[in-house]
Parts: structure tokens; sequence; C-alpha cells
């Protein structure tokens, strides 16, 4: 009797998906990382950067929640790309406790340097699928992630 054959038929597909979504997931991760370290970039430094460069100027707070990390850990990504040069901080005029962080001109040209090329990465990691099949497995991803958030 296989591991996933003994739990009851609704409990073993369900355990069967994670363990093909979870290694999908890292497979994808490792191959996601492993290219942005040929930029000379941390993950997390890649994934401020790209948010930055699509979303223009944010606050701290909300960078964080999109990248679904602490505040202490975007401080930290934003503290290092800040002393690269990449992005700066700026004071709302609004709020003076909220704190924005935007791209420097240097950072818009890293951004456009290599955000098409990753993108490019990506798209040909995931030619197994037909682009119906992308479409239609994003679809069924986000509706995971939704029913899990309420």
């Amino acid at each position: 009797m296989k591991t996933t054959e003994k739990y009851g038929k609704k409990t073993d597909i369900a355990l069967s998906l994670w363990v093909k979504l979870a290694r999908a997931y890292y497979t994808c991760a490792k191959l996601s990382t492993d290219n942005i370290k040929t930029f000379g970039l941390t993950r997390p430094q890649f994934c401020v950067i790209e948010c930055l460069g699509h979303q223009g100027e944010i606050t701290l707070t909300l960078l964080s929640s999109k990248l679904l990390v602490t505040g202490g850990n975007i401080t930290l990504v934003v503290d290092n790309l800040e002393k690269e040069g990449l992005v700066e901080r700026i004071r709302s005029k609004e709020d003076r406790r909220t704190i924005n962080v935007k791209l420097t001109s240097k950072g818009e040209g890293v951004f456009k340097n290599i955000f098409k090329k990753h993108a490019d990465f990506i798209t040909k990691n995931v030619q197994a699928l037909t682009e119906k099949e992308q479409v239609q497995l994003g679809k069924l991803l986000k509706k995971l992630g939704t029913s899990l958030k309420s």
C-alpha cells in the first residue's frame, strides 16, 4: 500500500496535490533564485526592485505586505539597496511617520536591464505547459490562495 492510499480518498488526493505543489514551487524557486544571483542580487533585493519598478513609489508598509515579509526584513533589504544607490527613502509630506521608497535613476536602470531577462527565463521554464494551461493553472492557484486567506 502506498503512503497516499491509506488516509481515505479525499485526504489522499489532497496530500498528493500538496506534495506536487511543494516540489514544483521549490524547483521553480531554486531556478529563479539561481538566475537572480547572476544579476548580483539576492532574491529579496530583486523582489524589491521588481515591485518598485512596476508600482513606482510606495510605502515601506505596503512594500512589506506585497512581498509577504516582515517590516524588519524589508527595512534591512531596503537599507542594503539604499547603500548601493538603487533605492531612496522619502518621508511622506502628509504624514511624517510614513516612509515611502522608490527606485533611484540607477535603480530604474537596473530594473530595465534585468527584469526582461528574468521574465524571459521564467517564460522558458514554464514551457512544459501550453499558454492555455498556464492561464488555467494560474486561476486555480489564485482560487486556492484566496480561499486560504479567508
